[in-house]
């Protein structure tokens, strides 16, 4: 094969991109391209060619880019009450509740957790029932009453259940108590309905208000899960707004006299 039938060759191998990179390299290193391409193979060429691009763009002004945000597809509006405040928002509708209240509504107290239903951090309250904002489209909420984290209290009158968390230290990193409280809340009025739960002992029961031992208060709360391993705490504090009783983690638990060691030293 003749020499130039190889320079040739290795030419035609070059894209154009690389090519005119290439005439623009030799023109500034004064080279012939004819020779410079005689004395190299291809991935020498494209190599060099792919250098002095990476080196241009270095030096090169940086370029402001001003893109429009992208339109949601398959837009849904819904309307729905959040916090006590009507609220409108335009959105995809496969977006999740979650998504919804912490990128439109920027009420970040739900927490983003495994965002698979599973730990419980983005716990809200649905017309009175707790629910996974992960788990639920926002579509699902039209006219429907979401209270979050943030209207649990009223005012700057803490509610009972969050009075309690912070006495009996029902939180360390905090991450998953906003889920944890919510849970709580709507737990209370569960009980309040005669709703039973895998631990309930009497299933032929009329409805009527419960009164839960640890054990149901444990299993009713087991859809929340705490990595710092507050739960004691956590039972503590449900206790205490559930029998309207100072509850004392030293002392009285489900009728029976814990402290007493304690008491006596």
């Amino acid at each position: 094969m003749s020499k130039k039938l190889s320079d040739d060759m290795i030419i035609d191998e070059l894209t154009l991109d690389e090519s005119a990179l290439l005439d623009e390299l030799l023109s500034e290193l004064g080279e012939s391209r004819r020779r410079f391409i005689g004395q190299s193979s291809t991935g020498v060429l494209s190599a060099l060619v792919l250098e002095f691009l990476a080196k241009r763009n270095a030096y090169a002004a940086p370029v402001e880019h001003s893109l429009a945000p992208a339109a949601d597809e398959n837009a849904v509006k819904v309307a729905f009450r959040v916090n006590g405040i009507d609220k409108s928002v335009a959105v995809d509708s496969r977006m999740t509740l979650l998504d919804a209240l912490r990128e439109r509504l920027t009420l970040t107290g739900p927490k983003k957790g495994c965002d698979h239903g599973q730990c419980g951090a983005c716990t809200v309250i649905i017309d009175g029932r707790r629910v996974l904002s992960c788990l639920t489209l926002t579509a699902q909420c039209e006219g429907k009453d979401v209270t979050t984290i943030e209207g649990i209290a009223k005012g700057e009158t803490l509610h009972p259940m969050q009075t309690a968390f912070i006495k009996h230290d029902g939180f360390q990193c905090g991450f998953c108590t906003p889920g944890q409280i919510c849970s709580a809340v709507a737990l209370l009025q569960e009980a309040k309905n005669g709703e039973l739960s895998y631990a309930s002992t009497d299933f032929r029961q009329k409805p009527h208000s419960l009164t839960l031992s640890d054990d149901e208060l444990r299993e009713r709360m087991s859809g929340n899960l705490c990595r710092c391993g507050a739960y004691p705490n956590i039972v503590d504090a449900i206790r205490e707004v559930h029998t309207g009783k100072p509850s004392d983690p030293l002392g009285q638990r489900d009728g029976e006299q814990g402290g007493n060691d304690h008491a006596a030293v």
